[in-house]
């Protein structure tokens, strides 16, 4: 059987034979996401024989990571989709050629970011149909809800019947700290948004109104300068003022103490000449009496 394009030649297509078209992956925890990827590669053709492979536990823990399903859950969920024919368990990761023979694969459909190197030997021999991925759905995104409410989870399960021995007792306590934790982030986180929107608002009446608090500011500065400087020069014109007025105080003072100098120079000259006066008049005295007594 040759293969060109999406046309099958050769005997076999004049009787219809279904195109057997391969879809694998590790489709945990299956969710609509998966369902749809199965359904475009069902639908590639009229006549469609979808091959369904899925990997096991050790090689998908070996090269992705721990799943929350078993490899067996993961089988039959996929047995349980309508768009499936057949399940091929224990997938290979990487994708050869020999695998391709033995299931007599037609076409290979995946998205169009390959997870593994197989798909570049695929597209080079025109065997790969494309898919399209769906936006806003994955394993990863599901687990990651789970991980960020794990407290509510608990005392969900809890509230079911669960026994904390089941939950882990010493784990629970934990994260019971770990979600009043949380509630204080998000009190805080929220307390950070106001404060960023707040910041937000004012970004924008700042962009509305720079120009005009950029020249009110200016013309309040500059008759703030003006101001400072008018304060200025009549500090000054008080200091020189005051100190004129200290050095005048000084000179009146040094006068009056000059003049109460010579007055009481005066006084002491008018005391001693009083003095002296007195002491002529006694001697004139003495003398009248000497001689009224020589009269005699």
């Amino acid at each position: 059987m040759a293969v060109n394009g999406d046309k099958v030649s050769g005997e076999e297509s004049a009787s219809d034979r279904p195109v057997r078209v391969y879809a694998d992956g590790i489709f945990d925890l299956f969710h609509f996401g998966h369902a749809r990827a199965i359904e475009q590669a069902k639908k590639s053709f009229p006549n469609t024989y979808l091959l369904v492979g899925c990997c096991n536990d050790e090689i998908t823990n070996k090269f992705k990571g721990k799943t929350v399903m078993t490899e067996s859950e993961r089988y039959e969920s996929l047995r349980h989709c309508k768009w499936v024919d057949e399940v091929i368990p224990d997938a290979p990761w990487v994708l050869t050629t020999e695998f391709i023979d033995k299931h007599r694969i037609d076409y290979v459909a995946h998205d169009a970011l390959p997870c593994f190197f197989g798909f570049l030997q695929v597209k080079s021999i025109g065997k790969f149909k494309e898919t399209k991925r769906t936006e806003g759905i994955s394993t990863s995104d599901i687990i990651m809800r789970i991980v960020k409410d794990y407290n509510q989870y608990v005392l969900r399960n809890l509230d079911r019947g669960y026994s904390r021995e089941e939950l882990g007792e010493k784990r629970l306590r934990v994260n019971m700290r770990l979600k009043k934790l949380q509630e204080k982030v998000k009190e805080q986180q929220e307390k950070i948004q106001t404060v960023a929107k707040t910041a937000g608002m004012h970004h924008n009446e700042w962009v509305e109104n720079a120009d005009r608090w950029v020249a009110g500011f200016l013309e309040m500065f500059e008759e703030g300068c003006h101001k400072m400087g008018t304060a200025i020069r009549d500090g000054i014109q008080h200091r020189i003022l005051r100190q004129e007025s200290e050095e005048n105080r000084r000179m009146l003072l040094n006068g009056l103490t000059n003049a109460e100098d010579e007055d009481i120079s005066s006084e002491d000259e008018f005391a001693q000449g009083e003095e002296t006066f007195h002491d002529d008049e006694d001697s004139l005295n003495v003398s009248n009496k000497e001689n009224e007594t020589v009269k005699k």
